[in-house]
Parts: structure tokens; sequence; C-alpha cells
């Protein structure tokens, strides 16, 4: 899973924080959506888009956007009026009145749920799932020893052992990290004992003094933890939840991993045609769906009602399709999830989630070409871990398995707020070849679960939004446009900054052209005002398939 948060445990417990450069208070919320000119931030200049969208009296139609991600709080005051709606069928009866085989698919699908309404939250490493799957067949033997057929499959196999098996980036041993999550745990009992809550921020303990050295311990560790993430939000189950993740990984070092998504969805995971699983439930709960809330709210909160913040569509029809639990996604839930938004009528897709390892890769990229068969444009964040995607594996990729490129696929980085801070986020992956263009991605304020609430996250999952909504705004006022022409319009009309940038990983001062396809930072203004020279596509966008059962 692609998470705002960056890599930590560890690095919590004494080593050296990774700082973004900037606090809650340095920027104002919403930046990613102003203009540099006007306000002083590398924002996309959202107002003087609709503003000239205005002045040529254009009209909009809805566009579809499907987001793949964790769920959505459907609940939520910005979002209540803008989720898609299946007008095909009749919620809550229990029959799939439009046949798509999908009961009550009202507002999207749960491809990581059970029918009795069980449904994953957690999940493992891909990693680790590989490595003990394929152990018996390849541990012990030398590349000699493999057949030629089974070569690729031994290569992928050595790659997850050595990354279930590599020392900590951090320098610490397997004990350690046990034995300081176990203080932290005891810390955290003590904690919400005094403070009466089961869940608390920084904002709950502002005024608490603790009352043990565990509770004191744990209590600075989340502050370290929001810091390093620039937040204030992030809470104790947070900080336990990703050093609980770390600690995971030291076990699957020792054992198979548990088999959390078999136990609940009960599907023949090795038959890509057994697809009809699931079930209908899009939030599940409020930790679930923090992440898809957040993300789904930049496409296309509602705009302009006085409440929270604003999209950056306005006409946009939400689709949740829920298919990213805590941990990594399954490939076949993803080549599911992009076929269910295709067949629904989705003309955009995003997707910001991420993993190093796709054993089922095809399964995807025929999925991948589906939507591209029928028009749709693919966004997908670039990664958080400050590496190079060129050289590194980052799944869904940017190519098929035949080193092809999809027609319709837009892979985003990460951008920031002002040159003095850094245009380019210290976390971000990048990419001359793989990733295309870079997008606001550092303090993003947006819609979260919990109530109709608000607050600041960041990340590559937040930059793949902003250009969702972006490519929603271009479809919804330039209809006839193709979905390889808007493609091509954002990647045109991204503005390249004059200032060189820093390398997030290798920290040398380069141009922006040195790590994205574009070298360029989306901007709507641009892109609405070089939308407006194209006429009469040759590549219309094609109808949704049929909903039936295949």
């Amino acid at each position: 899973m692609m998470k705002m948060l960056r890599k930590t445990g560890l690095a919590l417990l004494g080593s050296a924080l990774l700082m973004t450069g900037y606090g809650q208070s340095d920027v104002p919320k919403g930046w990613h959506l102003k203009d540099l000119k006007t306000d002083g931030y590398y924002g996309i200049s959202l107002d003087k888009a609709y503003d000239f969208l205005k002045s040529k009296n254009k009209k909009s139609q809805p566009v579809i956007a499907g987001i793949i991600d964790s769920g959505i709080d459907t609940t939520h005051e910005d979002l209540r009026p803008v989720l898609w709606t299946n007008k095909g069928e009749i919620p809550g009866n229990g029959i799939d009145d439009d046949k798509n085989g999908y009961i009550d698919d009202v507002h999207g699908w749960n491809f990581i749920g059970a029918r009795d309404g069980k449904n994953v939250t957690k999940d493992s490493y891909e990693a680790a799932r590989i490595y003990w799957k394929w152990k018996s067949k390849f541990d012990g033997k030398g590349e000699s020893g493999i057949p030629q057929a089974d070569q690729e499959q031994y290569q992928i196999w050595l790659r997850a052992k050595n990354d279930v098996f590599k020392p900590d980036e951090n320098g610490s041993d397997d004990i350690f990290l046990e034995t300081a999550l176990k203080m932290m745990k005891m810390g955290d009992e003590i904690i919400r004992i005094d403070l009466k809550k089961k869940k608390y921020t920084l904002k709950d303990l502002s005024a608490y003094r603790a009352t043990t050295y565990n509770a004191s311990q744990f209590k600075d560790f989340l502050i370290s933890f929001n810091k390093d993430n620039n937040s204030e939000d992030l809470t104790n189950k947070d900080l336990l939840e990703t050093v609980g993740g770390d600690v995971e990984k030291i076990n699957n070092k020792k054992r198979a991993p548990e088999p959390y998504r078999d136990e609940v969805v009960k599907d023949n995971y090795d038959d890509i045609n057994d697809r009809y699983y699931g079930n209908n439930n899009l939030t599940v709960d409020d930790e679930s769906s923090m992440h898809g809330t957040h993300v789904a709210g930049i496409v296309g909160a509602a705009r302009n009602n006085g409440k929270g913040m604003d999209g950056v569509a306005d006409n946009v029809q939400i689709m949740a399709v829920r298919t990213v639990p805590n941990g990594d996604e399954h490939d076949k839930d993803i080549a599911l999830a992009i076929r269910y938004a295709v067949d629904n009528g989705a003309r955009v897709i995003n997707m910001s989630f991420g993993k190093g390892f796709s054993p089922e890769k095809k399964w995807v990229d025929d999925a991948v070409k589906y939507a591209v068969d029928k028009g749709v444009l693919l966004v997908h964040a670039a990664g958080n871990d400050n590496e190079n995607n060129d050289t590194t594996y980052n799944f869904p990729s940017a190519y098929y398995l035949d080193k092809s490129r999809p027609a319709t696929w837009l892979t985003v980085g990460a951008s920031g707020p002002d040159a003095k801070s850094g245009l380019v986020a210290k976390f971000s992956n990048y990419g001359k070849r793989e990733v295309d263009v870079f997008a606001p991605g550092v303090l993003i304020y947006s819609t979260l679960p919990e109530g109709d609430v608000y607050g600041n996250q960041q990340g590559t999952s937040m930059a793949a939004p902003v250009v969702t909504g972006l490519a929603a705004l271009i479809m919804s006022y330039y209809p006839e446009l193709s979905a390889v022409q808007v493609k091509e319009i954002i990647e045109r009309s991204a503005i390249k900054p004059a200032e060189k940038v820093i390398n997030p990983e290798t920290k040398a001062t380069v141009s922006l052209s040195d790590l994205s396809v574009s070298g360029g930072i989306v901007n709507a203004y641009e892109a609405v005002k070089l939308a407006d020279t194209y006429r009469n596509s040759d590549h219309k966008a094609l109808k949704p398939a049929a909903k039936k059962r295949k």
C-alpha cells in the first residue's frame, strides 16, 4: 500500500528524521489550488482555470472518476453530493438489479470484503507472500538448476528473498524493534487509561503529563511521528500500526505471513475469472477509509458550498472501488477493480497505491489494456521512497511486461509549495522515463473520516488525485477530447520551472526535466487554455462496456 506516511519505525527510535522542510502553519490550506504569480505558491492556478472556462461560456458534463483505494467515507458532507450512483441498482434490496454480478453496488464495490459482511483491513507484504509461496520450489537451488521456463519466476523469488532478509535501513536489530514495540504498547495503554480515549492525537496530549516512563516515551514518539510526517492529526493507532508493520516484516523472516485476505474473501485467487466476490461496504471503518477519503476529496469534494475545502473538478462523480488494505494490495483485486471502474463508466481512474512486486502482473496488464481500449485515463502515484522509478520496481508500473507503454497512463510525482522550500518533495519518487509529471503533494488539505472533518496529508498519493481531478475537469468541459489527448494536454501544459530542483535521492541540483518526462508541474489554467485549442478528436472516448456477467 502506498500510504501518505513515509518509512518510519526505527527512525522514530533515535535515527535522524527525514524532514520535508514544511510545517503545518507554513502554507495556507488549499495552497495546491493557488497561483504562483497571484499567491506565491506553486499551485495549479485553479481559479484562473475556471475564470477562463467562464469567459468562453463553456458548460460542463458530469465525468465519473474511479477511486481505487482503501475505501471512502460515503457519509462525509463534502463527498455525499458528488458520489457516483449506480442507477441500475435499487439500494439495499439484496438483489443484483443491473445483473453485473455485484449486489447493491450503489456507489462502487469492495473487492476485499466477503458476502457475509466481513472485510479485510490488515494484510501482509507481497515480498513475504512470494518468498514463502515459492520457497519449497526454489530454496537451495542455484540458477543453473532452474528450468528455463521457471527462470523469470526464480528471479522474482530471489528478489523477494533479498527483500525479506535485507538489513534494516537504520541499522537497528530485530530484537531492539520488537522490544521497543512492546514498550510503546505499554505506554499507549497507560495514556489511553489516563485520557479515557482509545484513540488520541497531539491535541489530546497538549496538556497531558505522563504518569509513567513508558507513557512519557510514547508521547515523545508520537510527537516525533507527527513531526516527521508534517502532521498534527496522526494518532496513537497510526504510530503503532506503522511500527507494528516493521515488526511484522521481521516475523516474515521466520514464518509465512498470515493469509488475511484468503480467510475473508473466500474466492479462488488463482482464477482471474472468479471475479464476483466482495461486498458493497465502501467505508468499513474510519481508519481503513482514511487514505481513500482524503484522495477522493482532492479529486472532487463539492465546490463552493462553504464547507471544508474544494475539490479540483466541479462536475465529477466519485466511484469508490475498495481494494487497498493496510499492507500490500493483491494483483487480482487491482485488475478487477480497474475493469469494474471501466465497465461502470469511469473516464479517469486514480491509483494512489503501489508495491515492489507484482507476481500476477499479466492480470493487471490485461486490465490496463482493457481500460486503454475503452478510452480511460489511468493516473498512478509514483511512490514515496525518494527513489528512481527508472531503476527500481514500483507496481503497477508504467510499462507492460513486453516493455511497451500504455497510451493513457500518467505517473505522478509530488511537488512542494515554493522553490525556497523545495519544488520536489523530499520523499517523492522520480524518473526521467517513468514519472510523467509532478503535482502538489505536500501538506494537502482534504476530507477525512470520523465525521465531517478535514486535515493535511502528504505523499504522491495526494499528488495523483490532483492530476485525476484536473483530467476530470478537462473531460467535463471538453468531452470530445480523448484520454490520449487529455494526457497530452496535461503534460504539454505543465509549468517548467526556471529554478533548479533537488533530486530527492542523490540531493544533486538538477532540472525538473531530469526527474520526469514532461519536466513540469501540472497547471489547470494552462491546461484548459491548451484544451480549448483542440478540436474534434479523432479518438473519441469509447462507451463503457455493457454491464453483464462475463
